[in-house]
């Protein structure tokens, strides 16, 4: 399985800063949250 960076638009990316901001208010700690998108690989007779 693979986890590339996920492509986001405008307003998801407006999204995930202000929940950002909401966990520096509620933690008084910087946290940064990245997006990944889930990629299924397949090898000969296996799926994972």
């Amino acid at each position: 399985m693979r986890f590339p960076i996920a492509s986001l638009n405008e307003r998801d990316i407006a999204e995930v800063q202000q929940f950002e901001r909401k966990l520096r208010e509620q933690t008084g700690e910087d946290i940064i949250l990245i997006a990944y998108k889930k990629e299924q690989t397949y090898r000969r007779g296996e799926r994972s």
